[in-house]
């Protein structure tokens, strides 16, 4: 009895209502994010957790390689200013306003102070403070260079290849001009806030440094502000000798304790400043910070994991696992074959665990069959092809599995077989017929009853193609002689088609509109998204009936 083959919009309607209102799953939003990035997290644990454990130990051999860092801040506060013309011990004083305590930090941060400041503590001389070292570029640049022919040398100035005198005054003055810079690079002063306090810090690899030169930043700016007045009254018509006195006494002390990076000894209150806070050395150093780097290190490598594997997902379009290969294609999964090594076949009798995930995973692969197919069975028997777009993607392990399987629960089957010779699983103990294959039947018109099958373990088996390379290119398998055999093998029991590949020949078209139901079968870790989705248009082009997709050697 013969019967209509639906087209693929019915054959769908029958797995999933097509009329039915679908509920809205929360497929979008940040808790599906959030669900995604644990699960794709899960997936890839070993290579998130190499990335983050990498991520870690750069950074903190990063970290350890960084010289330490000490720094020291001294505070001061601005008072009100007081006149020094005036013969009084005290003159009259002058309110504090903003302008004058940004007048007074950029007196601070001037280079005449700083430069004073360097030459008294005498620091040109400092490691630290020295020409730092060429970067990589720089380096790659003048070793270039130093292989350059001698006609793009630089000329010699001097006779002998030596330079003139004045160029080492020259190269003396670069060094302390270096040093200057950094040394001012590293001294800091601000305001805190909008008040009157100025902080004046300075950062070092010397832990006794900081303090030193912070306390002779504010001695120095003391200094110059107590020998102004001093100044001032020495010019005065009216100064008084105990005036002058006292000015002259809080110029050497402000004097000797820039010199020697310290804070004067005597009170300073002509200096319209008054210390709050000593600069104190360090008791441990402030950079680098090896822990917050280490941290931070190894969360750039979990999100550099989370970014390799974002992008490996997106450039590698093998299939992986049934739920990503249906959410790629829309094609519905019905099966997915475990990788077992050393098994294919489906054993009378279970002996390890193994066997036992290979036999399961055909059995789940028939009722998920049976289910998509059931109103596709015509007198209790069904014809189901299996193909793939590629050789070497296992088709005749499932199709001769789930044969077995079938046998083995006492239904007549038989199966047409496309054997690949690099596949894993055949049937063998096929021998030779006067007409072995459905190509030598097909290419001589023989009759159903004329053609012997082969019985391997309850299974009829008859090859596809033909020995005889002849035979398979005269072959068509769109003749009625085909179908006609195939419809008598059906009244036998089930049929399955074990189809060639499609890439490369059409012979798997031919025989795919035969089956009433037409199964993909691809590979994990081989075949692509793009290999699968060609299949399944091609096949339904042709119009055959794809009914779903099955993963061989899947990884658990």
């Amino acid at each position: 009895m013969m019967f209509n083959r639906p087209r693929p919009l019915d054959v769908m309607s029958r797995l999933r209502r097509v009329d039915e209102v679908q509920a809205d799953g929360d497929g979008d939003g940040p808790i599906a994010l959030l669900r995604s990035l644990i699960a794709l997290g899960l997936r890839h644990k070993i290579s998130l957790l190499v990335c983050t454990i990498a991520g870690l130990v750069i950074a903190g051999l990063y970290a350890h390689s960084l010289p330490p860092t000490y720094n020291s801040t001294a505070t001061l506060l601005l008072e009100p200013r007081q006149s020094a013309a005036s013969g009084q011990e005290f003159g009259s004083q002058q309110n504090l306003d903003l302008n004058r305590a940004d007048s007074e930090l950029q007196t601070i941060k001037s280079e005449r102070l700083l430069s004073a400041v360097f030459e008294s503590l005498n620091l040109k001389d400092s490691p630290e403070l020295g020409q730092q070292h060429s970067g990589l570029i720089a380096t790659i640049i003048n070793d270039a260079r130093s292989y350059l022919p001698s006609t793009f040398a630089a000329p010699e100035s001097g006779k002998g290849g030596r330079p003139p005198a004045d160029t080492t005054l020259e190269l003396a003055d670069d060094a302390e001009r270096a040093a200057f810079s950094n040394f001012a690079r590293r001294l800091d002063a601000r305001r805190v806030g909008q008040s009157f306090v100025i902080e004046i810090g300075y950062s070092s690899s010397d832990p006794t440094l900081p303090a030193r030169v912070a306390n002779a930043a504010v001695s120095g700016y003391i200094f110059q502000a107590v020998g102004f007045k001093e100044q001032i009254a020495k010019a005065g018509t009216e100064a008084l000798q105990g005036r002058l006195d006292s000015l002259a006494t809080q110029v050497e002390a402000a004097r000797d304790a820039m010199h020697n990076g310290t804070l004067p000894s005597i009170p300073t209150p002509d200096a319209d400043v008054r210390i709050i806070g000593a600069a104190l050395a360090p008791l441990a150093p402030s950079a680098p910070r090896k822990s917050l780097i280490t941290a931070l290190g190894g969360l750039l490598g979990l999100l550099g994991g989370f970014g390799l594997i974002a992008i490996n997902l997106a450039l590698d379009r093998r299939v992986h696992n049934a739920r990503d290969l249906s959410r790629d294609t829309g094609i519905v999964c019905l099966g997915s074959i475990p990788d077992t090594p050393g098994v294919d076949v489906v054993p009378w009798r279970i002996g390890d665990a193994q066997q036992q995930r290979f036999v399961a995973a055909i059995h789940d692969l028939r009722t998920s069959i049976e289910i998509a197919c059931t109103s596709l069975r015509n007198d209790k028997s069904i014809t189901i092809a299996f193909v793939a777009w590629t050789p070497d993607v296992g088709v005749s392990t499932v199709s001769s599995g789930l044969a077995q399987l079938i046998s083995r629960s006492g239904r007549r089957v038989t199966i047409f077989q496309a054997t690949e010779a690099n596949d894993r699983a055949t049937l063998d103990g096929i021998q030779a017929f006067p007409f072995a294959s459905l190509a030598d039947a097909a290419f001589a018109g023989l009759q159903p009853d004329a053609i012997s099958f082969d019985e391997v373990g309850g299974v009829a088996v008859l090859p596809i193609h033909s020995k005889d390379a002849n035979a398979n290119l005269f072959a068509d398998f769109r003749s009625p002689k085909v179908k006609q055999i195939l419809d008598a093998a059906r009244l036998r029991g089930d049929v399955l088609l074990d189809l060639p590949p499609l890439h490369g020949s059409m012979d798997a078209l031919a025989l795919a509109n035969y089956a009433d139901a037409v199964l993909v079968v691809a590979r994990a870790e081989q075949t692509t998204v793009e290999e699968v989705a060609d299949a399944v248009q091609l096949l339904r082009r042709a119009g055959a009936n794809v009914v779903g997709v099955v993963i061989n050697r899947a990884r658990s």
